[in-house]
């Protein structure tokens, strides 16, 4: 699948991904990006955040997508301004994930073209989001407000792609799934700066094999 479907939603319930597991590369700096990101294409991952406070952000960003940009859908994490987005449409990312639901951001990051997975953390923050244009939605933290809320804001939003970030395992990605989310964006269980690229590959392969065995 190219790059331009995979990163491109035709309404609120197609997931822009094959593997609906967002990883989370913050605090990743350009010179180890390449080889984390190899490791996490190879294992199937197929979207891939690089989060705006991480050295050299946009750099990183440029060589994924120079990298990958046919096979995951590549962009930037914690995109709170306008130069922001500045800098990840000059790198060439297609995906924006927002830790709040700034709502003059948001419609802009779409009007630009891009897929934008906004952070909130109460009904309201959510509907919110959703008015302003954003394709997805990010519960965060997810490990403060747990499966419940999920299963709660299942009954009153509409069938808008939910994930869960912020504190994900493992062995808890399963409730969030059961609950109600599609996925879940996976941060510092996949990948902490610094770590060996071995090890960011058994991360990846553990969270894959997870979803895999819920969704059988």
């Amino acid at each position: 699948m190219a790059a331009a479907h995979r990163c491109t939603t035709t309404d609120m319930t197609t997931l822009p991904f094959q593997l609906p597991l967002i990883a989370i590369l913050r605090g990743i700096t350009p010179s180890e990006v390449d080889a984390h990101v190899d490791a996490l294409v190879e294992e199937g991952f197929d979207a891939i955040e690089i989060p705006t406070n991480s050295p050299g952000w946009l750099e990183s960003v440029q060589r994924s997508v120079q990298r990958y940009g046919q096979h995951a859908c590549i962009g930037a994490g914690t995109v709170v301004q306008p130069a922001h987005i500045d800098g990840l449409l000059q790198a060439g990312g297609r995906l924006m994930v927002t830790p709040n639901t700034d709502p003059q951001l948001i419609q802009r990051a779409v009007a630009e073209g891009l897929l934008v997975a906004a952070g909130f953390a109460t009904a309201s923050e959510a509907f919110q989001a959703l008015r302003a244009g954003a394709q997805m939605l990010k519960l965060f933290p997810a490990s403060i407000h747990g499966p419940a809320l999920v299963r709660a804001l299942r009954s009153v939003l509409p069938p808008v792609p939910l994930f869960a970030v912020g504190g994900v395992s493992p062995d808890t990605l399963a409730s969030y799934l059961s609950a109600g989310c599609v996925g879940a964006g996976i941060g510092g269980d996949l990948y902490q700066p610094g770590q060996a690229v071995q090890t960011t590959r058994e991360h990846a392969r553990r969270f894959r094999q997870a979803y895999l065995d819920h969704s059988a």
